[in-house]
């Protein structure tokens, strides 16, 4: 061990790891995690952002403690700007927790613009693959719902028939206010489905009469799939009925 090593030097990267397992300590005095996380945010570099980011995966007992780690890891991480995005988008794609505090540092330090395409990507990515813990792929398209930018649609699609129902779901509620109108014989496919969940066809129903997509081609099967209280009217779109 060379004599800087002895006193503490060492890069920024090696640092952070020898503080790795004290920071992720979930047991034990809390001041020892406490202390470790402090000395990670105090050296203020990109290198330490990696294990100041493993704190968002796990959670401790009482909740405002666990609550006040987690502020003080999320304000360290911003203070570094945008020498943060690189290992926490690197976080993002690699993790499948604790995303929503991934965006949420991302969407403190970057523009709108630079956050939709870093998620749009990661979108387009996760929309080709299948994962176990579908946690990632609702926190992504919570994100982008409501947002009227020409990149989602396209990467939205898939995630109609993903292999998870409440990735289905939010991606319904999300194709529910984007209008994206490509997607509309996807949404009609699974709403007519016979292994459609029941949820899942109710979701449909209303993204129809969100969207006002119309439903020519399918009529005859979408009013067999039509909870009570809905029609296709004379034009082809579903309404609720007297609405």
């Amino acid at each position: 061990m060379g004599l800087l090593n002895l006193f503490g030097g060492g890069t920024p990267a090696e640092k952070a790891q020898k503080l790795k397992s004290k920071a992720t300590q979930k047991y034990g005095d809390p001041a020892t995690r406490q202390k470790a996380l402090q000395q990670l945010s105090e050296i203020k570099h990109a290198d330490a952002v990696p294990v100041l980011l493993q704190r968002f995966t796990f959670v401790v007992e009482p909740q405002t403690t666990d609550a006040e780690e987690k502020q003080h890891v999320f304000d360290a991480i911003c203070d570094l700007e945008k020498d943060a995005v690189e290992p926490v988008r690197s976080f993002l794609t690699r993790s499948d927790t604790a995303s929503s505090w991934a965006l949420r540092i991302l969407d403190a330090v970057l523009t709108p613009d630079e956050v939709m395409q870093i998620v749009t990507e990661e979108l387009k990515r996760l929309g080709a693959e299948y994962t176990r813990d579908p946690e990632k792929k609702e926190v992504l398209l919570r994100f982008v719902e409501g947002k009227q930018d020409d990149r989602v649609g396209p990467v939205l699609v898939p995630f109609l028939n993903d292999m998870s129902d409440d990735v289905k779901m939010a991606a319904l509620k999300t194709l529910a206010s984007l209008k994206y109108a490509p997607a509309k014989d996807v949404l009609l496919e699974l709403l007519v489905t016979e292994e459609t969940a029941k949820r899942v066809q109710t979701a449909c129903v209303q993204t129809l009469v969100e969207t006002g997509f119309e439903v020519q081609g399918f009529r005859e099967k979408v009013e067999k799939r039509l909870p009570e209280g809905y029609v296709v009217d004379k034009s082809g779109l579903v309404k609720k009925r007297g609405g």
